[in-house]
């Protein structure tokens, strides 16, 4: 039971003092082998060989990574936008919303994840101080979309995410459908949802006037971009890229392969041109630099949770925490909903995270008597729970990067502080309340 405890209490506070994610989960599973009695070898062994585990999930993201630089290539995120702020001029509304249903369009329809941000947000920050409207709504609006499709939507990363805790709760004796998984996370959707909506027409409702406007559109990196935007036109690279894109969302829906959609996306669009075949090494590359770390995380945490797994004391800690909630349901899953906060927060990753958590609480939600859709509920709240509000979360280092182009938005105050109290606050709860009604 210790080298559970233990480990899980160090990945915590390795991961809240900012150490390297995988650095700290590294550290924290060969501190359970250790305590187990195993040694460093056998203990590194154990690891690897069960970094197998999420073999699949980490080569799906290294390809949507890819695709999304190809996507990011062709330019028709950036039309998207124009086309609808065109639409939606001087309503400052009806901008923040469009901007949260583009983002969402990153995680499952286009997947590009963040990398549509420093391409549309810096040239916008102008528009933004002259309606004045607050950047903190508009960061909010971002995470919004890069976090709640990938809970409620079976596609993209939401389809990886599903996949993710459905094969988790399997080895630990909990069998769920995927397509179960929608049903079991609507109502913690709907609580980001419901934290959106608080943010654009309450928290941030009113005007906020930034000051003296900066010249940013005059800066050269500006310029460039606003120039390229400017250039845009619909035409036949984008007419490919909706093919590809289709494609790649069918197969995935097929087969239940994000891999194999995210490489039939791929090849389309090289067959297509929409990327030439002598950039392919830096498409590559500029793919594994977006999400290369992120498959790592996967990885190294199916490793950690294989190790906690082979060491024999989960039927202990179940056991023994079992005894000392005494069968009740709120404090199990309030307790699971803690813990997911906290591990989340430090690693910054939603995804890794599942790994971890469904190790120790499947077989608790089981020994308390909850169903398989409660179970699935908790666990997938519980590991999205802390991914906004985390420093070191794609969710809001994306939006930062974007939003302190000219230097005027603090990563912490105005991303992670803002997207922490409208998203994780709702998601406790409704992920509380999804427990017990489901």
């Amino acid at each position: 039971m210790y080298a559970i405890i233990i480990s899980v209490v160090l990945l915590i506070v390795l991961s809240m003092l900012r150490v390297n994610v995988l650095l700290s989960i590294l550290i924290a599973a060969l501190s359970a082998g250790l305590i187990a009695g195993m040694s460093v070898l056998d203990t590194m062994n154990m690891l690897i060989g069960g970094m197998g585990g999420q073999a699949e999930t980490a080569i799906s993201v290294i390809l949507l990574g890819v695709f999304a630089v190809m996507i990011k290539y062709s330019g028709i995120t950036g039309l998207l936008l124009k086309k609808l702020l065109k639409f939606m001029k001087g309503k400052r509304a009806f901008i923040l919303l469009a901007i949260a249903a583009v983002s969402s369009l990153s995680q499952n329809l286009v997947p590009v994840h963040i990398a549509f941000i420093p391409i549309l947000i810096p040239p916008l920050l102008h528009l933004f101080d002259r309606m004045k409207i607050d950047r903190r709504a508009v960061a909010t609006a971002l995470t919004f979309g890069l976090k709640a499709p990938y809970i409620i939507i079976p596609a993209g990363y939401g389809l990886m995410f599903h996949q993710i805790i459905a094969s988790e709760m399997k080895k630990y004796g909990m069998t769920i459908a995927v397509g179960q998984l929608p049903l079991a996370l609507i109502i913690p959707g709907l609580g980001m949802i419901v934290g959106l909506l608080i943010a654009i027409f309450i928290t941030y409702r009113k005007e906020k006037d930034m000051g003296t406007l900066t010249d940013l559109e005059n800066s050269p990196a500006s310029l460039e971009i606003s120039a390229t935007s400017e250039s845009i036109r619909f035409n036949k690279q984008h007419v490919i890229t909706i093919i590809a894109i289709l494609l790649s969302l069918g197969i995935q829906i097929y087969t239940h392969s994000l891999a194999l959609g995210a490489l039939v996306g791929i090849i389309a669009m090289f067959l297509g041109r929409v990327a030439p075949f002598m950039k392919g090494d830096e498409i590559v590359d500029d793919g594994m630099k977006m999400m290369g770390a992120i498959a790592f995380v996967l990885l190294i945490a199916a490793g950690y949770a294989a190790i906690l797994r082979e060491t024999g004391s989960i039927d202990d800690l179940v056991a023994h925490t079992s005894g000392i909630i005494g069968g009740s349901k709120f404090f199990t899953a309030f307790i699971i909903l803690s813990i997911g906060l906290l591990i989340t927060m430090g690693i910054g990753t939603s995804f890794g995270t599942i790994p971890i958590l469904a190790a120790v609480y499947v077989p608790l939600c089981i020994a308390v008597g909850f169903s398989p859709l409660a179970t699935a509920s908790l666990i997938g709240t519980a590991s999205a729970l802390g991914d906004a509000g985390s420093p070191a979360s794609d969710s809001t280092i994306g939006p930062t990067i974007g939003l302190n182009a000219d230097g005027r938005h603090n990563h912490i105050w105005d991303t992670c502080v803002p997207t922490f109290i409208h998203f994780n606050i709702p998601l406790f709860i409704f992920g509380l309340i999804a427990a017990f009604v489901l």
